[in-house]
């Protein structure tokens, strides 16, 4: 073999390689989804897993408090967040999107809904905006949120600290998701009046006859009466580190039609887990999934899309 030729084969030799190293380097890197204890991310975070595995790589759901989120996205330890509701997380948000250690990128969920909500009993007695709250003394001087250092509890206090709406003497309420939904129910199955936070998507929407208050400003859930954005978030350099996961996270989009549909069944089967009832309705809807993987491929470099229909008809 000539010196030119045996250089040639050694160079191909080592581009081969580092071509199977990057594919096996990108196999063994592990995916770190953030959540948070709500429905909907959760159901999202658990998709996003099953995607990810389907494509061969190693992927984690890992559940954090919202400020904490954004801790670990900003320091590497999680890689990305399907649950960022604008305009009500900026005040934990913005300041990680401003330094540029967490992005943006992109709208997953365009017309969510996020602010106070009561019983429509309630609201066709009156307290139909948040100028009515502090008129009924029927509320106990209390507002329902979640868990602590959530940023609508963020907001509540926020409310009640500056008196806005004269709500200076009323008290926020936290608990889990779960519990509070638990007490809105039991309080309206006996006609008595609650103000809480509500949301949509939400199974809520459907298990309870709610109303969502006016009044809103940019100060408290947004001007638009609390119609939100849904944006996922990613840590600071995945695009460049893996661009065909952080490709697959840009087309990941989610209607609200899409997560109302799936919290509603959920709901309805106690049996059924938020990872399974997300892959039993993708698998009636194959056009959302295909739209996802366009361009997205498998670890070995396959295409995306008939590996989660294999993962898919695995799975359910």
């Amino acid at each position: 073999m000539s010196s030119g030729l045996k250089r040639f084969s050694i160079a191909i030799f080592v581009i081969a390689t580092l071509f199977c190293s990057s594919f096996q380097a990108q196999a063994a890197e592990k995916i770190t989804v953030a959540s948070v204890s709500w429905t909907g991310v959760t159901i999202k975070s658990e998709i996003a897993v099953d995607v990810l595995e389907s494509l061969g790589y190693e992927a984690e759901n890992k559940v954090f408090s919202v400020p904490i989120t954004y801790s670990a996205l900003s320091t590497g330890d999680a890689d990305v967040f399907f649950g960022n509701w604008m305009p009500s997380m900026a005040t934990i948000a913005t300041k990680f999107f401003d330094k540029g250690t967490v992005i943006k990128y992109v709208a997953n969920m365009p017309g969510a809904k996020y602010t106070l909500a009561v019983p429509t009993y309630c609201a066709e007695a009156g307290l139909k905006d948040f100028s009515d709250i502090a008129k009924f003394g029927k509320l106990d001087w209390k507002i329902y949120g979640i868990e602590p250092g959530n940023d609508g509890n963020l907001i509540i206090q926020d409310m009640i600290d500056k008196d806005m709406f004269g709500l200076g003497k009323f008290k926020l309420v936290s608990s889990s998701e779960v519990a509070m939904l638990s007490e809105v129910q039991a309080l309206s199955k006996n006609g008595k009046w609650i103000v809480f936070l509500g949301w949509a998507p939400h199974s809520m929407n459907e298990r309870i006859d709610m109303t969502y208050l006016t009044g809103s400003t940019d100060a408290t859930f947004g001007g638009n009466d609390g119609t939100a954005t849904v944006w996922t978030n990613i840590r600071k350099g995945l695009e460049t580190d893996n661009p065909n996961v952080a490709k697959l996270f840009k087309n990941m989009t989610f209607p609200v039609s899409m997560m109302n549909q799936i919290m509603t069944s959920v709901h309805e089967d106690k049996a059924l887990k938020m990872d399974k009832a997300g892959l039993v309705w993708l698998k009636s809807h194959p056009e959302l999934y295909e739209k996802w993987l366009d361009g997205v491929t498998t670890v070995d470099g396959k295409p995306g899309a008939p590996a989660f229909k294999a993962y898919l008809d695995s799975k359910v």
